[in-house]
């Protein structure tokens, strides 16, 4: 039996990390963060649901970007923050 693919993968893009040292909000604030995570739209990293801040899910719920994949080393999996599953 066949999964059906995620709709919102159709927002992946090939992207660029725009601040690849870090989760952008946190290095702008000077906070801490634990994971990284990076926008498959736009490019946009930043930091996972257990960070202080939240950052990643916050850039997908106000720019509309659901896609993100594991910005840390080793890491290649892709979560949809819409529909809160493995894509």
């Amino acid at each position: 039996m066949t999964t059906p693919q995620d709709p919102h993968l159709a927002l992946v893009r090939e992207v660029t990390p725009r601040t690849p040292d870090g989760c952008e909000e946190c290095l702008r604030i000077g906070s801490p963060w634990m994971h990284l995570r990076l926008c498959l739209t736009c490019g946009h990293v930043g930091c996972c649901d257990s960070s202080p801040h939240r950052h990643a899910r916050s850039h997908a719920d106000e720019a509309g970007h659901p896609i993100v994949r594991s910005f840390e080393p080793g890491e290649d999996w892709r979560w949809c923050f819409v529909d809160e599953a493995l894509v």
